[in-house]
């Protein structure tokens, strides 16, 4: 059956201060069809998506809809209450009352079909909390559903869930739209995109890259070229030395419920070696196993000579320095002045020596730390009044205090400027050069294209390749957390 339009948006343009997030951008939903929205992170896509639930108003542009439209919305994280009920959950605002109490018959009767036609068999009097992340998930949904909508909005609904969910998801797409629903499905997994959608929409840059083409139209790396777009590829040959002596970094076999499994790899000293994966793919995790952060189920790990970290303080003690991506929630004391961040770990003890050493000496240290990383303040400067990439200066020089072996690095140049981005990768090729092993994480393809001497592909908790030489670009990358496959096209 031919549904029509649902919604068209045309000519959206969204400034955040001198930033446009959208530039023109636009999308037309038909009923009856699932249509995929992606590109890279920063591309547009929340922006695009808020206008379009009305959370949001956009600069200029248009959003027409049909005049029985009812929009609802799935995001990524889950807005449910975990200490109350399914049926609660269901009907959070106005549910049906009868004499002025509760009417869980009502209720019921309302929310059956619907959960049935989901798939969910789950009892209305249960917890959220208790029920497996793919119920969770379903539960949303049907939330929504009963809102009774003719555009269903879904935000990553697959980045947690095992590969049975996503079956089951699947035939839940396939009965919405059969209704006449239209589903917008915005996702990371373009393999997704070629198994569920019936169109595809990508955005680069706040405008579209390919406007709403059918699915049987493009493969997937036809998808990767329009979300990365034209830039020029020059894969960067390094020189650096290996160091050869037992590699301080060893997983063998290690697996993490949910999150890892049977990750095997080794990083040597004097190498960087990036990670990368989709949300969710067990990337991050196994630079948290290294970091003390995350317990194992199975295999081994030794860090630094010493075995598995317990804690991050452990790992610590073994050499290990971590740079974290939310620098003003993990990296900083935004109150404090730069001495006092940049000698924190060694003020309290953890560095090589174990021992706290004089005011005089912290601050000492902390003015070399700032000349060498180029940060533009003082010792006595407080860190809240510094720019964000004077700010990432400071947590790279905490770390740096430890004259650390091991140096684990997750998002490094998140939200700094193009200047400050080379110049810590300065400071990266520095400690390589220097004998640290380095492991790096980073939203960026680019990033680890130019850093690393080789990048593990992890998807769905496997490393499923390795990528290195004049094949590391970003377009193999991106093909290869995407396909999972273990020989990625050579671009």
């Amino acid at each position: 059956m031919t549904y029509g339009d649902i919604l068209v948006a045309q000519g959206l343009v969204k400034s955040y201060g001198g930033v446009r997030a959208l530039d023109g951008a636009g999308i037309r939903l038909r009923g009856g069809e699932v249509h995929a929205l992606v590109g890279e992170n920063g591309a547009g896509k929340s922006t695009l998506v808020r206008i379009l639930s009305g959370a949001l108003t956009a600069d200029e542009g248009v959003v027409r809809s049909a005049a029985d439209t009812r929009i609802a919305t799935v995001s990524q994280e889950l807005s449910l209450f975990p200490d109350l009920t399914v049926r609660e959950n269901l009907f959070p605002n106005r549910p049906p009352r009868r004499l002025g109490l509760l009417d869980r018959g009502a209720m019921d009767r309302a929310a059956r079909p619907v959960l049935a036609e989901l798939g969910l068999d789950a009892d209305l009097g249960t917890e959220v909390g208790e029920l497996p992340l793919a119920d969770q998930q379903l539960t949303e949904i049907a939330r929504a559903l009963l809102r009774t909508p003719r555009l269903l909005i879904l935000d990553e609904p697959t980045s947690a869930l095992p590969a049975a969910a996503v079956d089951r998801l699947e035939r839940v797409l396939r009965t919405l739209t059969g209704r006449g629903i239209a589903v917008l499905y915005v996702t990371h997994f373009l393999e997704e995109v070629m198994r569920f959608a019936e169109r595809v929409t990508v955005l680069r840059d706040g405008r579209v890259a390919l406007p709403g083409v059918r699915r049987a139209e493009v493969d997937v790396p036809e998808l990767v070229t329009a979300m990365l777009g034209g830039r020029p590829e020059q894969p960067v040959r390094r020189t650096r030395a290996v160091v050869d002596l037992p590699p301080p970094v060893v997983l063998s076999g290690v697996s993490v419920p949910g999150r890892l499994a049977d990750v095997t790899f080794t990083v040597r000293s004097g190498e960087v070696v990036g990670v990368a994966g989709l949300q969710g793919a067990g990337h991050l995790n196994a630079l948290e196993v290294v970091c003390g952060r995350t317990a194992i189920s199975a295999g081994r790990v030794d860090v630094g000579g010493r075995g598995l970290p317990r804690s991050l303080r452990d790992a610590i003690r073994a050499g290990v320095a971590f740079v974290p991506s939310d620098r003003k929630r993990y990296g900083l004391m935004t109150d404090r002045t730069v001495w006092e961040n940049t000698t924190a770990v060694s003020w309290l003890g953890l560095g090589r020596g174990g021992f706290a050493p004089s005011r005089a000496e912290l601050v000492c240290r902390a003015t070399d730390l700032t000349e060498r990383l180029r940060l533009r303040g003082g010792p006595y400067d407080v860190v809240a009044r510094l720019s964000g990439g004077n700010q990432q200066k400071v947590v790279f020089a905490k770390w740096l205090a430890t004259e650390p072996r091991i140096v684990v690095l997750d998002d490094p140049t998140r939200g700094v400027d193009v200047g400050v981005r080379a110049e810590m990768h300065r400071i990266v090729g520095e400690l390589a050069a220097g004998g640290a092993a380095v492991l790096i994480a980073s939203t960026d393809l680019a990033e680890l294209t130019e850093v690393c001497d080789r990048v593990l592909v992890f998807v769905r908790g496997r490393i499923t390749g390795e990528v290195s030489g004049g094949r590391l670009t970003e377009r193999v990358l991106a093909v290869a957390m995407q396909r999972g496959v273990s020989n990625p096209p050579s671009g």
